[in-house]
């Protein structure tokens, strides 16, 4: 908390006090990043094993695939990101990108849970991701904008959108194909492309 407070030069951001630079943004930016390398790399065999668990082979992702949408997301983030510099934390769209990836780390966990196994991204979630947007949150409460539930549903409202385009989208305009080896469970669950 102390690092925080000596970033922000503020007082308590209510009663006229300059914001000189918001960290928060940047650091969630990089935690995200970490996180989502870790995601990208694993995506396909995590839809892999998905896909094979529930017969539905439209789950399975290539890798060309996965790096698309991982890059797609970050598009969205980053945005979020710098409307929280802009805005010194005022931002909506900020504030709920940052409630939101705090809730995103527990979709990790449960997701871990629940298969009983590795799911992508499981491993930087806690250890990356969640210290990331703790001290975005952290300094959003030294400037007395403190997070709330508004935020934590506005989060939702933004990233499970994200994800949903990032990730049809990179389908898309990546269509599995042979030579990108999407095809090489398939014959064992009977389906076709």
């Amino acid at each position: 908390m102390a690092t925080v407070l000596t970033r922000v030069h503020s007082t308590d951001g209510r009663n006229g006090g300059a914001v000189k630079h918001l960290e928060g943004p940047n650091e969630l930016f990089r935690a995200w990043l970490i996180h989502d390398i870790e995601e990208a790399i694993a995506f396909p065999s995590t839809c892999d094993d998905l896909a094979a668990r529930t017969g539905i082979g439209p789950l399975r992702m290539t890798a060309a695939q996965s790096w698309l949408a991982v890059t797609i997301a970050g598009l969205g983030v980053r945005y979020a990101c710098r409307r929280g510099t802009a805005s010194k934390g005022r931002s909506r769209v900020y504030r709920g990108a940052v409630a939101g990836l705090e809730l995103h780390v527990f979709t990790h966990l449960l997701a871990s849970l629940l298969r009983r196994s590795y799911t992508a991204g499981v491993v930087t979630a806690p250890l990356v991701m969640l210290p990331g947007a703790w001290r975005a949150r952290q300094e959003l409460a030294a400037l007395g904008r403190p997070l709330g539930l508004v935020d934590a549903l506005r989060g939702i409202g933004f990233l499970m959108p994200l994800a949903i385009v990032s990730h049809g989208l990179a389908r898309l305009v990546l269509p599995r194909a042979r030579w990108l080896g999407a095809r090489r469970h398939e014959p064992e669950l009977g389906l076709t492309v």
